[in-house]
């Protein structure tokens, strides 16, 4: 994931969760989309994604290992009539893998070009079917505009999914589904949780007129 930086993000609030970001940077490959750049060493990655032009990123990039895309596109229940939106889509791997399993329109939205890139590369390798069904932005989720999605995934950070609370419960459409990989949303409880290695995967669904304390 790419967003800008909130520092109330860092250290000491979550001690454990960039030295678990760099495990898993090294640890998950991704064997199913070859054209992806090789997974760099911890130090790199900070070196590579700890700035970017005008203004830092919020965390390094790390991949969500492939069970857990699986296991998060299950628990959306995604079918070839979604369309799906990928905030903070990294290398596009949630986006490419929907489109491959159930043949669905899928967006990414990343706010570092090269991760977008990385995800158009490929979507090529992929196939002209699958490139004709995703798409990739450079954008910052706290603006872009997502409100066409009927899934929505995302692996952020609480604050951020604290922040972009509001406006999912606001824009999108009652019946939206939402998964977020390891982080919840605070006051308003998943439907549903499951432990996938060793992360933990939420679902939501977007509920009409949601009570104003889950719009704060």
């Amino acid at each position: 994931m790419s967003l800008l930086q909130h520092p109330t993000d860092r250290a000491p609030l979550y001690p454990g969760l960039l030295p678990r970001r760099r495990f898993l940077a090294t640890a998950l490959a991704l064997p199913a989309a070859p054209a992806l750049a090789a997974l760099l060493t911890p130090d790199e990655v900070l070196a590579r994604d700890a700035t970017f032009p005008d203004r830092p990123l919020d965390v390094p990039f790390v991949p969500t290992p492939m069970p857990v895309v699986d296991a998060m596109l299950d628990m959306a229940r995604v079918t070839r009539n979604d369309l799906l939106y990928d905030l903070g889509s990294g290398d596009g791997r949630i986006v490419i893998r929907a489109a491959q399993r159930f043949g669905c329109r899928g967006v990414g939205v990343d706010l570092n070009p090269e991760r977008v890139t990385e995800a158009r590369a490929a979507a090529r390798k992929a196939g002209s079917a699958i490139e004709s069904l995703v798409r990739f932005e450079v954008g910052d989720v706290f603006t872009f505009d997502f409100s066409p999605a009927t899934v929505v995934t995302m692996y952020l950070l609480p604050s951020v999914n604290l922040k972009l609370r509001p406006r999912i419960l606001r824009e999108l459409k009652p019946g939206t589904r939402i998964v977020s990989h390891d982080f919840d949303m605070g006051e308003w409880k998943p439907e549903d949780s499951r432990t996938v290695q060793n992360s933990q995967v939420f679902r939501w669904t977007v509920m009409a007129n949601p009570p104003a304390s889950l719009l704060r």
